[in-house]
């Protein structure tokens, strides 16, 4: 299943058009932002901050847009974009364009054999929201306890796995760069309970075929560090060693069927890209 996820992946590749027509719709759903239009302070006389074009504190450097937070922590904030609120999988599809098929509860969506499911929309560096609980009746050990994987960009994998009281390979218990990094510590909640990931993912950049800059996580479990901006090492794989190869600056969101019913809700993201952009 974690080949599968790869190539589902790599399902969706887009034209540079494509991409460009793609991230200025992801653009325009960056609602609920605004500047304040107060005057400006600080000083035209100051040297510039190294590497940058602004003076230190210069009244000239464009404000940062005011985004609402949520009303509570979890909750989305204005500019994200939502991709599981409760209600309907219509932000999902299968890899092959087909509706996703996953059961959908009194507020959560649940893992069914019916194939894994990625975004509709492509994505690329980003902040991410999950939250997701493993089954409450426990059944099997290892890696058959509540085994699923949020797949950024459907390649670099955080793992979903029931890790209380569960002992797997560590680099593939809950919260763990598949195949590439523990998490630093254990932090899962017992099963059946709900349980968050908050994802910072600097997607990778390319040059022809050469990596440029790796990628990076940046993980939060259940309000826990447990992964503080860590490189990413290449596209997730099983037993085999991680590598990079060029893809598409943005790819779907893929969530994984692993055979196991595993919940998810509460999901959004916004894309680290666009705010500099006075639109």
């Amino acid at each position: 299943m974690k080949f599968l996820a790869v190539i589902l992946g790599l399902a969706v590749i887009m034209s540079a058009e494509e991409s460009t027509s793609a991230q200025k719709k992801i653009l325009s759903k960056l609602k609920g932002r605004h500047r304040t239009g107060l005057p400006s302070d600080g000083y035209d006389d100051s040297l510039n901050v190294p590497g940058q074009k602004w003076g230190v504190h210069d009244p000239e450097r464009p404000e940062p847009w005011v985004v609402a937070p949520g009303a509570k922590v979890g909750d989305a904030p204005s500019d994200a974009i939502v991709l599981f609120d409760g209600t309907d999988l219509s932000a999902w599809q299968k890899a092959n364009g087909d509706d996703a098929e996953w059961k959908v509860g009194e507020g959560f969506m649940e893992v069914t054999p019916t194939g894994s499911i990625q975004t509709r929309e492509a994505f690329g560096s980003c902040q991410l929201h999950v939250e997701f609980a493993t089954p409450a009746e426990v059944k099997g050990k290892s890696q058959g306890r509540g085994n699923s994987g949020v797949m950024i960009m459907g390649i670099y994998e955080i793992q979903v796995l029931d890790s209380y009281n569960n002992r797997t390979y560590s680099d593939g218990q809950a919260g763990a760069v598949y195949g590439q990094y523990p998490p630093l510590v254990n932090v899962a909640r017992a099963p059946g309970e709900w349980q968050s990931f908050d994802i910072i993912f600097e997607a990778p950049e390319y040059d022809g075929d050469e990596v440029v800059k790796p990628g990076y996580f940046t993980v939060m479990h259940n309000g826990v560090i447990i992964h503080n901006r860590v490189e990413s090492l290449g596209r997730v794989a099983h037993k085999d060693p991680p590598v990079y190869a060029p893809h598409p600056e943005k790819l779907p969101l893929t969530l994984q069927d692993h055979g196991n019913p595993t919940r998810f809700r509460n999901i959004w993201i916004r894309p680290l890209t666009g705010y500099d952009s006075d639109e």
